[in-house]
């Protein structure tokens, strides 16, 4: 493939503040829009990004007259940090990674160096071995995707609508992940050690019914079926004073669950595969 050579290391970072290296030196520029073209090239590693989507991604529906030329030059801008970073060793080299083509630009460097990859195959894996219920294999394999997080996705770059859209897809992505490794922790009865993450979870997302029912388990796990049910109570009121409806019927069977201490419940008891939730599924 053309593009970057064996003897160089391309690493590119997404979960978290942006970075992008090759051999160790940076190539992330200091302005905003160049840095806002780099993350969305290195979010699709291979693939042709459109002129008309990286001036969307830049200005909006409010394109300058000069929107052509100024894009041209911040493609300029990156291809003589690529240059620099590769040195000169490797004529025109940066144009074979930041590379021209029909109606747009690519970047040309591996799948595997961009963060996002390596976290989607981890990620992958391990719902693979989820829904097999293999236990142990899915939580190392979660737990290994999950951690190439930093922080939240892009946070030192100024998002336009185009990456906005990729952001959000992969701040879900992560959340679910997160429930998935939960759901892994449950099963193993790992229900104490999860009490804090949990409470610190679901003050996050006050509104987040699996990740309140998951907090009940754990709760009701660890002999506290008082707190479980008024998580329930906490959570019910809210749904009911802000959104106007109440809980959904799989967790209201859950709560009566609760009440009637249902031994479906227990670990032993529990699921081999999918969630406890689950359980009280129509």
């Amino acid at each position: 493939m053309r593009g970057t050579t064996k003897g160089e290391t391309v690493k590119i970072r997404i979960l978290g503040p942006l970075s992008a290296e090759v051999d160790g030196d940076s190539i992330v520029p200091t302005a905003a829009k160049p840095r806002q073209i780099l993350a969305l090239l290195a979010l699709h590693p291979g693939r042709v990004m459109p002129v008309p989507t990286l001036m969307e991604e830049i200005w909006g529906q409010n394109l300058p007259v000069s929107a052509l030329t100024t894009l041209q030059t911040y493609i300029l801008q990156l291809r003589r940090r690529l240059g620099t970073a590769m040195g000169p060793g490797r004529p025109g080299g940066a144009k074979e990674v930041l590379t021209t083509r029909h109606g747009g630009y690519l970047l040309q460097v591996p799948p595997e160096c961009v963060d996002v990859n390596a976290y989607e195959s981890l990620v992958g894996r391990g719902q693979s071995a989820f829904e097999a219920g293999d236990d142990r294999t899915a939580a190392d394999l979660l737990r290994e995707g999950l951690a190439l997080w930093r922080g939240p996705a892009l946070v030192d770059v100024r998002v336009g609508p185009v990456l906005e859209i990729e952001v959000l897809r992969l701040e879900a992505s992560r959340l679910v992940a997160v429930e998935r490794r939960i759901d892994v922790d449950l099963r193993l009865g790992r229900h104490t050690e999860l009490l804090a993450e949990l409470t610190e979870l679901t003050a996050r997302q006050p509104q987040h019914e699996g990740l309140h029912s998951q907090l009940m388990v754990a709760l009701y796990r660890s002999g506290r079926q008082a707190t479980a049910l008024d998580v329930y109570r906490r959570l019910r009121q809210r749904l009911i004073g802000d959104l106007g409806v109440e809980p959904s019927p799989q967790l209201q069977r859950l709560h009566q669950a609760m009440l009637t201490v249902d031994p479906a419940l227990d670990v032993a008891a529990g699921p081999k595969r999918g969630s406890t939730f689950d359980l009280y599924a129509a």
